[in-house]
């Protein structure tokens, strides 16, 4: 691949790690897009798109609100055509992936049928598949288990959302995508979400998320691929993209806080006070840095940090949506 580069007006590419599949041997990329354009009227969602995720990855899809997400999303599960280019799923057509039961897919949309346990429902789902996943194993790996008889109705918010994964998984299939599959989910469902998430996916297996949560595409990613106005703006690990925009965060308590003063310092692009908490963003830490001792302030408990992957977005997309 080329030499890591960065920009705001064209993708940028860095290494990614590769795991799962690629250790088993797998050849055909999990999916691949090809020159794909595709245009709802005046509005072009997707431009000229290059994208190829090898299997065994676990990648972010990320980007603002019209990035052109939706239409990837909608391209990649047969549910749209491209105007120009082509889209490969597994080494197919995305129809012909999922006919045959390669791919499974967990929406924001669609409801539950009522008066059916979780076992019952996930069971009747993988009988839909030629080679599906045991009723026990879907259970484990989604969580569900010790819910197994309890009713759809019944269900919180976050168990809704693990029922979801379980049927997106009881195929057993080799890529699955997931559409802000932690919505509703409180931060320790969260958590032991992904942590069974990754299990699955080190069985070889592909996964594709769409998240709001940053965080999350910070922690469990593999890679992350940010859309923006229907381009690929950046494609690399999470690492990668934050080391690739300029500044760092100073972070310090100091008592009845100036703003004046503190954007007045060498370097400093942005302020925010919380009370006596202050954050800094600078272009010149040292310089920064100087100027506060200089200045005698009396600070406690600094810290400075790199750019976290919320800051890397917003430089990327230019969008604070």
């Amino acid at each position: 691949m080329n030499s890591p580069s960065i920009s705001t007006t064209s993708t940028a590419t860095f290494p990614y790690a590769r795991s799962g599949a690629d250790r088993l041997g797998a050849s055909s990329p999990a999916i691949a897009f090809t020159g794909v354009s595709r245009s709802f009227g005046a509005v072009r969602a997707l431009d000229n798109v290059d994208l190829e995720i090898p299997s065994g990855s676990t990648v972010a899809l990320l980007g603002p609100n019209g990035a052109g997400k939706s239409t990837a999303i909608g391209l990649l599960l047969g549910l749209l055509h491209p105007d120009h280019g082509s889209v490969g799923v597994l080494g197919s057509s995305p129809r012909a992936a999922i006919q045959a039961g390669r791919v499974g897919a967990m929406l924001q949309v669609g409801g539950l049928p009522v008066g059916v346990t979780v076992a019952e429902i996930v069971d009747f789902t993988r009988r839909l598949y030629p080679d599906p996943m045991t009723l026990e194993r879907a259970l484990a790996l989604s969580g569900m288990t010790a819910f197994r008889d309890r009713r759809t109705e019944d269900l919180s918010g976050g168990e809704t959302q693990r029922l979801r994964f379980a049927l997106s998984i009881a195929g057993d299939p080799e890529l699955v995508f997931l559409d802000e599959p932690t919505v509703a989910m409180d931060v320790e469902s969260r958590r032991a979400f992904w942590v069974e998430m990754r299990q699955f996916a080190e069985t070889g297996r592909t996964v594709l998320f769409a998240t709001h949560y940053l965080e999350e595409a910070d922690q469990v990613a593999d890679r992350i691929v940010v859309l923006d106005r229907g381009r690929i703006v950046a494609d690399g690990t999470a690492g990668a993209l934050k080391a690739n925009v300029a500044g760092r965060t100073i972070r310090f308590t100091l008592p009845y806080p100036d703003r004046a003063t503190l954007e007045a310092l060498p370097g400093v692009t942005a302020c925010e006070l919380h009370g006596d908490d202050v954050m800094l963003r600078s272009s010149d830490t040292d310089a920064t840095l100087r100027a506060i001792y200089g200045g005698d302030l009396p600070i406690l408990n600094l810290e400075v940090t790199g750019a976290d992957l919320e800051t890397a977005f917003l430089a990327l997309t230019g969008n604070d949506d």
